[in-house]
């Protein structure tokens, strides 16, 4: 009589190599020590140095443009402030940009919303004498009620938000013509609250105190972080690194508001953007509302299967983008006292998409942080004032942008090939 083998008692192979390990310790420690190993260059093709090349790129531009002026006038305190004016309301709206492209989508009328914003902060301002609160509190609504329509046309029609945002480009674009009408352009006062968010300074006391408050939060975040991962048993980055990260990081604030404070202090408007950065980065980070963006971003049939009300987060998602782009606008017509057919140009559009990208946010979704817009945003503010400095013509601005903008995607494609799913998966809906 033959015995027929259990087949349960000698499972296969292959399965077995699929078989989760039944310790702990060793597989967490076998991690920890792959992750130590890994080099520089296999970091940055894994996108977890995405910020990497936009760091390189700025310290790059810095020393190349002060070593061609002449007059070594680029790294002075009163061309790095006059530049940080310049670039704040790009800067916020890159923020917001910077969300949408986490959620893996896109917005093609941010532009043309700041500019649409611009104009009826100043019809309200000026031609309906509404108080300058009031109707900056106005524009904002207008901008949230933008995006809430472009965001509900997206996801519960089912309308691609290219196609959307593209349509809303053009449609914004000619209701802020329209508004101007014949006009074509609205000063408004020099004076009051429009005027002070980008021409008013904090005193020194106040800019060293905003960069203390900077680096203690940090200490304070990365505290919280390894004490969370060690009760849940993860990895972290050794001791070295983050002391590396917490000395850049003050030296950084350090220069950055010494610099600043010998000419007239912070800029209000540098306040502004780094507030809403920071702002932003908390809530992708310590709510749940930000880590199911970057879920969303990352698969969305998994999120939606995670039970994440997919629908409801684009929308929101949507009408904060576009309620920074209008606050965008709101900075513009405080920096050029006036709004304009020219408010919110596609240079905006642009620049904002390009900022995220080099500062490390992925075109793909569920990659990158607000920080990353705000490296972004510096190094192509950088660009254009250095070229202004140097009297260049305008072409070669847009050639050297558009190179730091593909060497970026390049690395961000490069980063996600390494991360393919096999043949015959969906990474996304």
């Amino acid at each position: 009589m033959s015995v027929v083998p259990d087949k349960r008692e000698s499972p296969r192979p292959d399965l077995l190599a699929l078989r989760p390990p039944t310790t702990g310790p060793a597989p967490i420690g076998r991690l920890v020590r792959t992750h130590r190993r890994r080099g520089v260059a296999t970091q940055l093709r894994a996108g977890e140095l995405a910020a990497l090349p936009g760091i390189t790129s700025l310290l790059s531009t810095w020393v190349i443009f002060q070593l061609l002026d002449h007059h070594h006038r680029f790294l002075t305190a009163v061309n790095l402030s006059n530049m940080v004016m310049q670039i704040a309301a790009v800067g916020i709206i890159a923020v917001g940009i910077t969300l949408v492209l986490l959620l893996g989508e896109i917005d093609l009328s941010i532009g043309s919303v700041s500019g649409l914003a611009a104009a009826t902060l100043a019809i309200l301002v000026i031609r309906h004498g509404v108080p300058e609160v009031g109707a900056i509190g106005l524009v904002v609504l207008l901008g949230l009620g933008v995006g809430i329509v472009q965001g509900m046309i997206h996801a519960a029609i089912g309308v691609p938000s290219f196609v959307v945002t593209l349509a809303g480009l053009i449609g914004w674009q000619g209701l802020h013509l329209y508004l101007l009408g014949p006009q074509s352009t609205i000063n408004v006062s020099d004076h009051g609250i429009i005027a002070i968010l980008t021409h008013a300074y904090l005193p020194a006391v106040a800019g060293w105190s905003l960069g203390a408050v900077m680096v203690g939060s940090y200490l304070a975040a990365v505290v919280v972080d390894v004490r969370r991962r060690r009760a849940a048993g993860l990895p972290g980055l050794a001791r070295w690194r983050r002391a590396v990260r917490l000395v850049l990081l003050s030296a950084g604030v350090g220069l950055t508001v010494g610099v600043l404070n010998s000419w007239r202090g912070i800029p209000v408007a540098l306040a502004m953007v780094v507030a809403f950065a920071v702002g932003a980065d908390v809530m992708l980070r310590r709510t749940r509302f930000g880590r199911s963006i970057i879920a969303i971003g990352g698969n969305v049939e998994a999120a939606r299967r995670a039970g994440i009300p997919v629908n409801r987060i684009r929308i929101t998602v949507f009408a904060l983008g576009s309620a920074m782009a209008a606050i965008g606008g709101i900075l513009a017509v405080s920096r050029e006292f006036a709004a304009n057919q020219s408010t919110g140009g596609s240079d905006v559009l642009l620049f904002a998409i390009a900022a995220a990208v080099i500062g490390g946010v992925s075109l793909f979704g569920g990659r990158g942080s607000t920080y990353g817009a705000l490296l972004g945003i510096a190094v192509i503010g950088s660009i254009n004032n250095g070229m202004y400095l140097l009297e260049l013509d305008s072409s070669v601005r847009f050639m050297i942008t558009a190179a730091v903008l593909l060497m970026a995607v390049i690395i961000d494609s490069l980063s996600r090939r390494d991360h393919q799913l096999p043949a015959g998966t969906s990474h996304r809906l």
